[in-house]
Formats: structure tokens, C-alpha cells, sequence
């Protein structure tokens, strides 16, 4: 079965920065609802748009296609006073942006009574490079398509 809307598809990847560094490789595979869901970052998605169970690629995402570019207005430093007890660096915090938008911002630094936070994705503004294995290709279930995600061993657990 080819890749193509509204297919469940299944794979193996791992990421690694311009330079060939390991970021992440997943122990299990993961699996994403094709079609313009949201579910995978659309260059990675149209490069797997027709192919097969069995196709491997590596592909080369500036950061405009991958994480985007930083946003230093996403950098924030905060009065630790203003936070639970038990704050830790690399910990992820709900706040908002000075728009006043909703943003997941991660704890990057504690110095004394300040607490550096970053709402950029931790790959932002990076150079990467996915390498991926598409494991199994299947018509997504109508309940899929409706929650607009795979379920099952590799996707969404309700």
C-alpha cells in the first residue's frame, strides 16, 4: 500500500543536528495520520507521500522546515519567588507569552533568585537531519480519521 491521505503510517527515525550529532532516536517506532493532520512536519510528510513499506531516507530540513527559527522574544527571566517550590532545569512550565498567548516555556537556567525560561523549541534554529524507515502502511479506521491521529501501539492512547 502506497502512502497517501488518510493512511496510517508507522516508522523508525532518527535525528541528528547538521553536523551528525545524535539528538534522538526512538526505541519504538511512531506512527502519524498522512494527509495534512499535523501529525509530522510537512516536508518529512511530502517526502513520504507515494512510497512504501521498506522506503528509508535521509532528509536535510533547514530550521524554516523543521523547529523554525528561534524567537529570542520567547526567552524569558523570571523572579524565582514567582514560582512552585521544586522548579528544575529542564523542567517545562505553562505560561504566557508577553502577546498574552499560551506557550510551554522549559527551565534553561536557575541563578539565585532568577529563573531563565525559553518558549523556542529546544531544536529551533537548527540544521537537522531525519533519517526514517517506514515500517507498515494501512488504511487509518474511521475512528482515526475522526480523532484526526493514529491509535494503537505506536500512536495516541486514549
Amino acid at each position: 500500500m502506497k502512502i497517501e491521505k488518510d493512511t496510517a503510517v508507522t516508522l523508525r527515525y532518527k535525528v541528528t543536528d547538521a553536523q551528525g550529532k545524535l539528538l534522538e532516536q526512538a526505541d519504538e517506532p511512531m506512527a502519524y495520520l498522512h494527509g495534512g493532520y499535523g501529525g509530522i512536519l510537512p516536508r518529512i510528510e511530502a517526502a513520504l507521500n507515494g512510497q512504501e513499506k521498506g522506503y528509508q531516507t535521509t532528509l536535510a530540513l533547514e530550521p524554516e522546515d523543521a523547529f523554525g527559527l528561534r524567537d529570542e522574544s520567547l526567552v524569558q527571566t523570571i523572579p524565582r519567588s514567582e514560582f512552585p517550590t521544586g522548579v528544575k532545569v529542564g523542567g517545562q512550565l505553562r505560561g504566557h507569552t508577553p502577546d498574552g498567548t499560551e506557550q510551554v516555556f522549559n527551565v534553561v537556567k536557575i541563578k539565585g533568585t532568577q529563573v531563565l525560561l525559553d518558549g523556542n523549541h529546544p531544536w529551533a534554529g537548527k540544521a537537522l537531519r531525519f533519517s526514517l524507515t517506514v515500517i507498515e502502511v494501512r488504511a487509518a479506521s474511521s475512528e482515526e480519521l475522526a480523532h484526526g491521529h493514529v491509535h494503537g501501539a505506536h500512536g495516541h492512547h486514549h
